[in-house]
């Protein structure tokens, strides 16, 4: 199977991760070496700031 394309940027991606306290971990190895839980609570965490983002509409 190739590789999808990612919906978020890396830039959102990485506030995300600085956000919730393991952008240390992708500095070291990359996104491959963050646990599933930490991606997990990215996309909640995105999901949420788009959720107040149609709020704020």
């Amino acid at each position: 199977m190739g590789r999808r394309r990612g919906i978020m940027s890396n830039q959102f991606k990485e506030e995300l991760a600085k956000d919730l306290g393991f952008y240390h971990k992708v500095q070291q190895g990359g996104w491959g070496a963050i646990r599933s839980k930490d991606a997990g609570n990215m996309v909640k965490r995105a999901v949420e700031l788009a959720q107040q983002q149609l709020m704020k509409q």
